[in-house]
């Protein structure tokens, strides 16, 4: 009693008929808000007893590779995002990874923390992608590829993932044809890539000669 919530937006998409049959159905995105407690400010309430956490395996490689980039990454909430105006990262704690048929829980957890570093590698003070907070335009697409495309290099590179993973092809074939598979973006996209993960190097180098 006397908490205060923290308000959070829940982003739904959903189609609009044409007027004309020559047009095609447009898509919108609406916004609805919720306010939310921690489980901290909630009398009488438990954590689930069931929950079983996931058995990540630390890779050593990887993990130079992230703390020396000096990224602040914060493991809390239920969604992984970087915040651009913040200029941090949030990720759900690793206990939260699960397997799945394509992946081990492993693999999905740093792939999801390279995913949002190659953004951060993006940021105007960093390798100066540009703005792309837009859902749905073609900069928004673009920068989800080179998001995709540096997990997956990250990830061979580190010792994560012996093969590019049947998920990681399925999510750049998405943002591909939001891109209208448009040849010259996956190019394009994979040099922004290479260019991050280059970047992420570039730390973990001076860390060792240090």
């Amino acid at each position: 009693k006397g908490e205060k919530g923290a308000q959070i937006v829940f982003w739904k998409s959903f189609e609009v008929e044409p007027e004309d049959d020559n047009q095609e159905a447009e898509t919108r995105m609406f916004a609805r808000y919720s306010s939310v407690f921690n489980a901290d400010q909630v009398e009488g309430y438990d954590l689930h007893a069931d929950f079983v956490p996931s058995d990540i395996e630390a890779i050593g490689a990887a993990d130079a590779l992230i703390d020396a980039s000096g990224a602040d990454i914060r493991h809390e909430g239920g969604r992984a995002f970087y915040s651009v105006s913040g200029d941090y990262i949030t990720v759900p704690c690793p206990e939260y990874f699960k397997a799945t048929k394509e992946s081990t829980a492993t693999e999905n957890y740093y792939s999801t923390v390279f995913h949002e570093l190659t953004h951060w590698t993006g940021a105007a003070s960093r390798l100066d992608r540009g703005k792309h907070n837009k859902f749905g335009d073609a900069a928004y697409a673009f920068e989800e590829l080179v998001a995709e495309l540096g997990a997956a290099f990250l990830c061979g590179s580190t010792g994560v993932e012996s093969a590019p993973r049947e998920d990681h092809s399925q999510y750049i074939q998405n943002w591909l044809q939001a891109l209208k598979s448009d040849k010259k973006f996956i190019f394009a996209a994979s040099s922004q890539a290479q260019k991050a993960v280059d970047y992420l190097f570039s730390f973990h180098e001076q860390a060792e000669a240090a």
